[in-house]
């Protein structure tokens, strides 16, 4: 199986698919649209998307994403975000000035660059690529925030580890399929689902209320603009189920409610790695 994912190898989300599916071939790419597109021109099997972290909250362009693809969420994990200065080989910490890494792993670590005032930090595209820039360029001063994976592979040196501001550091990870090729979850215990509105007093109680009458557990609701529809939301939600019935009576019952119900996944739960 091929599978996509955005950014480098080393990376957390390389990782995160190796661990979901142990025997794939893993396929970088830039930028998260050209992941979706791979999946989507059928380049690739499967892809591998960051979707929340417990600190940074939820990767917004994901959501939006996933509403304009027909794909669907076959499997989540959560995995555990561990962060590491890196630098080249011969490379000290007290001679590192500048910092590399992904806007959200800089944010995870501000206690530690605060206790080190010198150290200057520098947004990147990729926790695992400034690990790759910094082995490129083979300047002593810089260095990267990244896995301990990323240091491995590209050759690197861990200065200091450990270095998130706080330990229950995990991201969620979804695999994709696409809806016409994703198989069946037997067991499945959660139901991720994307839905509208009408834009008048109540309607949004109206439809979570209609989830509680089920009984489905609300785990989590994030809303996004509609794009080209200002004050216009879609509402995404999580639901844990008792009964994997209880996915089809809620969504039957969204329908009655909304104006537009769009199905997610319905999977089983993830567990911790890491």
């Amino acid at each position: 199986m091929k599978i996509a994912i955005q950014g480098e190898p080393g990376s957390f989300s390389s990782d995160a698919a190796a661990r979901l599916v142990p025997d794939a071939r893993i396929v970088p790419y830039a930028i998260s649209s050209d992941v979706f597109g791979a999946l989507a021109r059928g380049d690739v099997d499967a892809a591998v998307i960051p979707i929340e972290n417990s600190l940074a909250g939820s990767v917004s362009e994901h959501f939006d994403l996933m509403l304009t693809h027909d794909f669907l969420i076959v499997r989540e994990m959560l995995l555990r975000i561990k962060h590491n200065l890196i630098g080249i080989s011969g490379a000290a910490l007290d001679h590192i000035d500048r910092v590399f890494s992904h806007p959200v792993a800089l944010a995870q670590c501000r206690r530690f660059l605060a206790e080190h005032p010198k150290m200057e930090s520098y947004a990147f595209y990729d926790t695992a690529g400034s690990v790759k820039q910094l082995v490129e360029l083979r300047d002593r001063h810089a260095g990267a925030i990244a896995s301990e994976a990323a240091a491995r592979y590209y050759g690197a040196e861990i200065l200091a580890s450990g270095i998130e501001d706080n330990s229950e550091n995990f991201t969620r990870f979804f695999l994709l399929r696409r809806a016409r090729e994703a198989e069946h979850i037997q067991g499945a215990n959660k139901l991720s689902l994307a839905f509208s509105v009408e834009n008048r007093s109540g309607s949004l109680v109206a439809a979570l209320a209609v989830l509680a009458e089920i009984g489905v557990n609300l785990t989590k609701i994030e809303s996004r603009p509609v794009h080209g529809k200002p004050w216009e939301y879609i509402f995404y939600v999580d639901c844990q189920l008792t009964d994997p019935e209880d996915a089809t009576r809620a969504i039957a019952a969204l329908k009655r409610h909304c104006s537009m119900v769009k199905v997610l996944g319905t999977y089983q739960e993830g567990t911790r790695h890491g």
